[in-house]
């Protein structure tokens, strides 16, 4: 398969966190080659299966997803200006002069832009001032409330940045777009059902790669997938941070163009109180397993991040669970830059670990 060409594809279909349908049908259609079969769940997470050759196994669930961070309409001035509020982590000082999609309540995208005060006018405090997202206003050529309605446009909708991937480096692999978190770790599982498609080989366990929902909303939606096939391992598949940039070079190791990582340590402390620990003996596997292969890797570990997986951790009677990524600059801008090759290696180390898991690998933290 082509890495790069699937890539350009999720990052350009648009899919609000809740809005997913667009990514999904991208998903499903990439990955379809390579597993057996794919289903839906109810709340519209893309589960595709590839059957294990012993039944007892454990039930293996990989899982990425698919849904972008944006804002939801909030407000429509009697002038036809929109004002919303965040739907995710959105960092504001990133957001004037931005061009949007809105989605209407026909499910077609309108084009938008966030307005920016005229540089001519601005006071010298007000240049160099960071406009909290409530202040800022969507213009979408509209002169009245009832043209934008007309669009289709209501209090509710939800809207993203304009979806872009650019090649900023042929040779070096190096990309750019609005939607790198996640659709890279979504690219990493259909490389890694097409990696053990390719090898001939069958896995023992049964094993589920899962495009999930509302991750940028409230980091739950892959509970329910894990809950519908009664998953017993868990492989996580997310950005990461790169620290190869001058204001993270002092706080990561990671790098671009250097492999994927394998996570062991990560904790939200802003409210949610939540976080991973790598389960010890898939970290063990996925590390021998990419020595034995000859496969690059970093490890990693941060504080003030989080994954679904730790919810997903929580249920059915706990989940061995494993945070795996591809390192990531400028996350939740609209210029999220990430390297290929590594998504790649994602992609293959996933699947090179998913084939070493035997019927009787330990489920418990303690050997």
């Amino acid at each position: 398969m082509d890495v790069a060409k699937t890539l350009e594809k999720l990052c350009l279909a648009p899919a609000p966190s809740g809005y997913e349908k667009e990514c999904a049908h991208v998903y499903e259609n990439e990955i379809k080659p390579y597993v057996d079969s794919i289903e839906y769940d109810r709340m519209g997470n893309v589960i595709a299966k590839v059957e294990g050759t012993d039944p007892e196994a454990p039930k293996v669930m990989v899982f990425a997803h698919l849904d972008t961070l944006g804002f939801i309409v909030r407000r429509i001035e009697p002038t036809g200006f929109i004002q919303v509020d965040r739907l995710g982590g959105i960092p504001e000082k990133v957001l004037p002069g931005l061009k949007l999609k809105i989605r209407t309540t026909e499910g077609r995208f309108v084009s938008g832009v966030f307005g920016n005060k005229s540089h001519h006018t601005a006071s010298a405090d007000e240049k160099y001032k960071v406009d909290v997202v409530t202040s800022l206003f969507i213009d979408v050529g509209a002169s009245s409330a009832e043209e934008v309605h007309e669009m289709g446009i209501e209090i509710g909708c939800p809207v993203i940045y304009e979806p872009s991937f650019t090649v900023l480096s042929e040779k070096n692999g190096m990309v750019c777009g609005t939607a790198m978190d996640n659709r890279g770790g979504v690219a990493a599982l259909v490389t890694a059902a097409a990696a053990i498609k390719e090898s001939g080989k069958k896995p023992v366990c049964t094993t589920y790669f899962v495009g999930t929902v509302w991750e940028e909303f409230n980091i739950r939606g892959a509970v329910f997938a894990a809950r519908k096939v009664k998953a017993d391992i868990a492989l996580c598949l997310d950005v990461v941070m790169s620290g190869d940039t001058a204001d993270l070079a002092g706080k990561y190791e990671t790098r671009l163009g250097e492999g994927p990582t394998v996570n062991f340590y990560n904790f939200h402390g802003r409210g949610t109180l939540n976080g991973t620990i790598a389960h010890e003996g898939l970290s063990k596997l996925a590390i021998q397993t990419a020595k034995d292969e000859g496969m690059a890797f970093q490890r990693f570990a941060s504080l003030g991040m989080l994954t679904d997986l730790a919810y997903v951790q929580m249920e059915n009677q706990g989940i061995a669970s494993l945070d795996m990524g591809f390192p990531c600059r400028y996350t939740h801008t609209p210029v999220e830059v990430c390297c290929v090759k590594d998504v790649e290696g994602l992609g293959k180390l996933v699947a090179a670990t998913v084939l070493n898991i035997k019927a009787d690998f330990n489920l418990n933290r303690y050997n």
